[in-house]
């Protein structure tokens, strides 16, 4: 096998993960496949180095998140404190691709859950969603939350609290309880 076929079978083995992490993050499809991109182009660069590395897919979802990360930062300028969103407009039709199971009747219903999560959580403003993202999914400490999002320990509590709060109850208003 070539060099170039073995980059290939690597690039396929790991797409939809790095591509997950970002769009988790950034919550953009196209800025998620702008990313995605940017992290095989540094992938390609060490190619040798990571190929054959049990820590590969350690490494790419560790590129993929700093380099949303790094996005955001880019364009915080455009975040919004909570109380002055607007919501409206945004698509909520994206859904994430779930592999299925043996079990395929409870993996459907499980699947139904993930997107139903996936899209709540997108909906969310970035500076509630990127630290739940960074928290459930990365699983980084509040410190470590802190430390990469230049921001206070505090901030990144409250966000953590508010983003939980407000997925909480989109949820509960796409499953129908309709309470607060």
């Amino acid at each position: 096998m070539t060099n170039a076929q073995q980059f290939e079978a690597f690039l396929r083995n790991y797409q939809n993960m790095v591509f997950s992490t970002a769009m988790r993050l950034l919550a953009n499809q196209t800025e998620a496949e702008d990313v995605t991109q940017e992290v095989f182009l540094k992938a390609y660069q060490y190619f040798d180095r990571i190929c054959a590395s049990p820590t590969a897919a350690g490494w790419l979802k560790t590129v993929a998140t700093n380099l949303s990360l790094n996005h955001l930062t880019r364009y915080r300028s455009r975040w919004s404190f909570f109380s002055e969103l607007s919501l409206s407009g945004r698509d909520e039709s994206r859904e994430l691709e779930f592999p299925a199971n043996e079990n395929v009747e409870e993996e459907m219903d499980k699947a139904e859950r993930c997107a139903l999560v996936e899209r709540a959580l997108q909906a969310l403003p970035a500076p509630q969603r990127v630290p739940l993202v960074l928290f459930h999914f990365e699983e980084l400490s509040y410190d470590e939350i802190a430390e990469k999002l230049g921001v206070s320990l505090g901030k990144v509590k409250t966000d953590i609290f508010r983003g939980r709060e407000a997925l909480r109850r989109k949820l509960r208003l796409k499953l129908g309880s309709g309470e607060p």
